[in-house]
């Protein structure tokens, strides 16, 4: 099990337009990575995001504030699909990966936690699935040794967050 480790950032007040509305009320920003490619991955994100903003926080929810629609990609907008994450992890304080989907992360979402975690901005796990990497740990290495603290629920991760508050 990893030792948590938090790393407290200063308030910073930000300006990042959520469906149309510009934010700028000094609350943390979590970037919510995560698979959102069945109804149930997009519904879990929505609950998660639900109790993260309850609890005070700003959230960026790609499948709703980073316009990636079917039609979106129908229309070839990956390009503005990943302009739009890339910004909405540099704006944020930190970042919230479900590494949910079995023994192996979904691809996007290691992405999501590389970028950030160059970038210095922590990475907190969240894994609900009992599903293991075996021996060798509960996720694979790298991103199992790229996240401050990995929790195996919500109510646990939301404990975890609440010292960034």
């Amino acid at each position: 099990m990893l030792t948590t480790l938090l790393l407290i950032r200063p308030t910073i007040y930000i300006s990042l337009k959520f469906k149309g509305q510009e934010i700028m009320d000094g609350k943390k920003q979590i970037y919510l990575a995560g698979p959102l490619f069945s109804q149930a991955e997009r519904d879990f994100n929505v609950l998660l995001r639900d109790r993260l903003v309850e609890m005070g926080f700003n959230v960026f929810l790609p499948q709703e504030d980073g316009n990636d629609t079917e039609s979106g990609r129908m229309e070839e907008r990956q390009r503005t699909i990943f302009q739009n994450d890339v910004l909405g992890i540099d704006k944020s304080d930190i970042v919230l990966a479900v590494l949910d989907g079995g023994s192996d992360v979904d691809s996007g979402t290691a992405w999501e936690m590389g970028y950030a975690y160059a970038r210095g901005i922590p990475v907190i796990g969240l894994k609900t699935d009992f599903r293991t990497f075996g021996e060798e740990g509960i996720v694979n290495l790298m991103m199992e040794m790229s996240v401050e603290a990995l929790e195996m629920d919500i109510e646990s991760i939301l404990k975890v967050l609440e010292r960034y508050l």
